[in-house]
């Protein structure tokens, strides 16, 4: 995405990308790592909903918010990323309860 905004001269969507690389790849591979380095968090029901949550959440509020960054009149685009964005966050809530709950040394 960032390569095609590049060449396109757009950049219309940085917020998409921003998004998408912080909340995606960044607290995805931190999740990863802490998962990796401590079993018990990892097979804990937190984390199984913390995966599905920002999974299925990050997706459907990244399309949500490149139609309302791209002038899509319809509000249900607003509540619907309003939606997803609040499952991520709570997905993200549940990864650091697990952690304070189940990492320890």
């Amino acid at each position: 995405m960032g390569q095609y905004m590049s060449q396109a001269h757009d950049y219309a969507l940085t917020g998409v990308h921003v998004h998408i690389n912080l909340i995606g790849w960044v607290s995805f591979a931190l999740a990863a790592v802490i998962y990796k380095l401590y079993p018990k968090a990892a097979g804990s029901w937190m984390a199984k909903t913390h995966f599905w949550l920002h999974t299925i959440g990050l997706p459907l509020m990244m399309i949500a918010l490149a139609q309302y960054i791209q002038g899509a009149e319809f509000a249900g685009f607003v509540a619907f990323g309003m939606m997803m964005s609040y499952a991520v966050v709570l997905g993200v809530i549940l990864f650091l309860i697990n952690v304070f709950v189940n990492v320890r040394d």
